[in-house]
């Protein structure tokens, strides 16, 4: 079984694309949904110090 798998060239099929498609757009949305999160509060963090400046 293991021979055969390692000599298995068939392509991908489409259900396969679709799945890893969906899986890289997730990391995506996380990453930048994480990102966008920290970057404002960093962002609140400046305006308030520059605020509280005399």
């Amino acid at each position: 079984m293991f021979k055969r798998f390692i000599k298995d060239e068939s392509g991908l099929e489409l259900s396969e694309y679709a799945v890893a498609a969906a899986l890289v757009a997730l990391a995506v949305i996380t990453a930048f949904t994480t990102l966008g999160t920290n970057i404002g509060t960093k962002i609140g963090d400046l305006a308030s110090k520059i605020v509280s400046t005399p």
